[in-house]
């Protein structure tokens, strides 16, 4: 009796198992290192690197190895290590903020790898001197998240599509709008998340999914009320990701109280003088300026 009670747990653990596996498609299972000490960073560690039928991670925190399955057509073990990384956990691969490392809890801070984030690079002048006899070193494995300073802004296309299917909507004009919200998931689909800094990284990773839908949302119809609907909370996404950005000029955040069945709506703009996207010409000049970002 007992050992048929065993082999039904173990039936029903790999029942399970695959079961949780059959949640993601195209999936593919490999195992990484992951630095840690304790069953609260087996919970950090696995949620962060976790999504939806997308990818689940299981830390050890005896051995430090993670297994990692997820869907090779929509992630893949880059991204998932470095949402780990932002949440304070090094592996391998990428290191994470040594700001995000410090604020875990005194026994979350395993002890650090002294491997160095990047390639120091010689000054201008010695490298214009320099013959190069030998061939150049391999970069070290692991990888620096992009830090917080960093100024090259790679959102201004994206931000320039907003803008223009902004426009679109302030003429009442569905068939444009669709045409620039197709560029606008272009340049949404076009960004590559690992040159991003730090802070435009965390603030990518939560709103580029649902920047992807309303944009997809508005490019696939022509009725200008339809469009507006996603307008609202493409918006407010934009929002979110332009103030952690850096743009070319003053941007200003307008709301207008009448839109929304009345509940209000914000959009932005590069003109301080009301446009409103939501009425067009019906009340062109309603709303107000809340805020200047600059």
């Amino acid at each position: 009796m007992k050992s048929i009670s065993k082999m039904l747990v173990a039936i029903t653990i790999l029942l399970s198992f695959a079961a949780c596996n059959a949640q993601i498609r195209n999936a593919r299972t490999e195992t990484v290192k992951i630095y840690g000490n304790c069953g609260m960073c087996q919970t950090t560690i696995e949620k962060a690197g976790k999504a939806r039928k997308v990818a689940k991670v299981s830390w050890n925190r005896d051995t430090k190895m993670a297994s990692v399955t997820y869907d090779s057509k929509k992630t893949n073990q880059d991204e998932i290590l470095k949402r780990i990384a932002l949440a304070g956990y090094d592996s391998d691969k990428f290191r994470a903020p040594d700001n995000v490392y410090a604020n875990l809890p005194g026994c979350c801070q395993y002890e650090r790898s002294p491997k160095i984030a990047a390639t120091m690079e010689m000054p201008k002048a010695k490298m214009d001197k320099a013959e190069p006899k030998t061939a150049p070193k391999a970069e070290p494995k692991t990888q620096a998240i992009p830090s917080q300073t960093k100024e090259v802004n790679l959102m201004t296309a994206v931000f320039d599509a907003y803008f223009a299917v902004k426009d679109a909507l302030v003429q009442t004009d569905g068939a444009v709008a669709s045409g620039k919200a197709t560029n606008l998931l272009n340049a949404i689909k076009a960004v590559k998340m690992d040159k991003l800094p730090m802070d435009v990284h965390v603030v990518w990773m939560k709103v580029s999914r649902d920047l992807e839908t309303d944009a997809a949302h508005i490019a696939e119809s022509k009725d200008a009320a339809h469009q507006r609907d996603h307008f609202m909370a493409l918006s407010k996404n934009i929002y979110a990701l332009i103030k952690v950005s850096k743009y070319e000029q003053p941007i200003y955040y307008q709301f207008c109280p009448m839109a929304n069945d009345g509940k209000g709506a914000n959009w932005l703009s590069k003109d301080n003088a009301i446009k409103n996207p939501y009425y067009g010409a019906q009340m062109l000049s309603c709303g107000k300026t809340v805020e200047t970002i600059r």
